[in-house]
């Protein structure tokens, strides 16, 4: 029986960009820690991750469009 070749994964650059903001929230946590000051307020903080995912959904949904 012939097999397949497997087909690869599309590119996802909303995955990207969800994927860049959870490494700067750990590397903001992480000197943080490090430090033992806090490099950026929570009040500050938590609304960024906020925008920054939403920002994720809207290329995710402007990209997903597009492929179809």
């Amino acid at each position: 029986m012939p097999e397949r070749p497997a087909r690869g994964r599309r590119f996802d650059p909303g995955a990207v960009v969800t994927g860049l903001l959870f490494l700067a929230a750990g590397a903001v946590f992480l000197r943080s820690g490090l430090t033992g000051r806090p490099v950026v307020e929570m009040l500050v903080f938590g609304p960024v991750v906020v925008a920054g995912l939403g920002l994720a959904g809207i290329v995710h949904v402007l990209t997903r469009r597009r492929r179809r």
